[in-house]
């Protein structure tokens, strides 16, 4: 995915050719501290077993893997790493781990880059508008668990109804989707056979019920903004803390990275100062401070009834943006 989608032109060409410098060294950094930092938290996970730091160490073993999706994320903008084949090995073990097929979330994100906001197109976006109880329902993982499930497999059954999925990546993404569920099935064969609650105790249960967490980075990159195509005003970011950031794989500065996709994650800081410095201040809201504005709203209405050509969530002082902190 290294088009530029882009609609304003805001760098040179050399200032881009610059910030679109991959490394392998910045890309292993980063992908090793967030799998150390699950292994670290793991191991502290299973000594807390019969105790309740087991609360703890499994709310914060949970938000770690859910945030691995930004791995994957970058991974298959292939700008991890600079030696291609990498973004591919750890886009596709870090997919199973998160239950989304590379194939299918690379489709499905690259429409969403193509066609950002677009109600019809935009991979991301095709869903009912949003009451308030159908986003009470996602944010807190139900609806979020249940499409994931039901859409791989639907696809490993054979039945493609994404639209932004074309004919030619039909067999791939079901064959992909076959093989996942396969994988699956062996865990839990293992599982039961020799009786171990590994696969739940240190995956799937922490991952499903710290969902939250992660949606609040997911909600805020785009809701309640314009659908129309101006990337500085139908993308947000976010206001938060350098640890959060990295954990985020710099993904709070997310109008620099709808702006420029190609740029990778580590120079995205470096790119968002430059489009402040050439467009003005982005739209950015802090995690907290944009699920209360968002509930706020759907309890007057729901999505659908909100402008469609216009900013309808902002800050709740309606302010000037402020510079994410270093």
């Amino acid at each position: 995915m290294e088009e530029n989608f882009s609609t304003r032109k805001l760098l040179s060409g050399a200032e881009l050719k610059e910030l679109n410098t991959k490394s392998d060294l910045a890309g292993a950094l980063q992908l090793g501290s967030h799998v150390g930092a699950i292994l670290v938290l793991g191991y502290l996970h299973y000594l807390a077993m019969g105790s309740w730091w087991v609360i703890a160490t499994g709310f914060c073993l949970g938000v770690t893997v859910n945030f691995l999706y930004a791995a994957q994320h970058e991974l298959s903008h292939w700008t991890v790493f600079r030696t291609r084949y990498l973004n591919e090995l750890f886009g596709r073990t870090v997919g199973f781990l998160m239950m989304f097929p590379r194939d299918y979330d690379l489709t499905m994100h690259q429409a969403h880059h193509r066609w950002t906001a677009n109600w019809e197109r935009d991979g991301e976006l095709t869903r009912a508008p949003y009451t308030l109880k159908s986003y009470l329902l996602y944010f807190w993982g139900f609806t979020y668990w249940q499409n994931r499930v039901d859409g791989l497999v639907r696809r490993a059954r054979g039945i493609i109804i994404e639209p932004y999925i074309s004919k030619a990546l039909e067999a791939k993404i079901i064959r992909e989707s076959r093989l996942h569920i396969l994988g699956y099935l062996v865990i839990a064969a293992a599982s039961v056979y020799f009786q171990s609650w590994a696969a739940v105790t240190f995956w799937l249960l922490p991952m499903v019920l710290t969902k939250p967490v992660h949606q609040m980075q997911n909600t805020i990159e785009h809701l309640g903004l314009t659908h129309e195509s101006d990337i500085l005003n139908n993308t947000r970011s976010t206001r938060t803390n350098a640890l959060m950031r990295w954990l985020c794989w710099q993904m709070p500065y997310h109008t620099a990275h709808h702006s420029y996709p190609s740029v990778p994650f580590w120079q995205l800081r470096k790119l968002n100062d430059k489009i402040e410095d050439a467009a003005g201040e982005v739209h950015r809201m802090g995690w907290i401070e944009f699920q209360i504005e968002v509930m706020k709203r759907l309890m007057q209405k729901d999505e659908s009834q909100w402008p469609m050509d216009d900013v309808w969530i902002v800050p709740a002082k309606g302010g000037r943006q402020v510079r994410l902190e270093a």
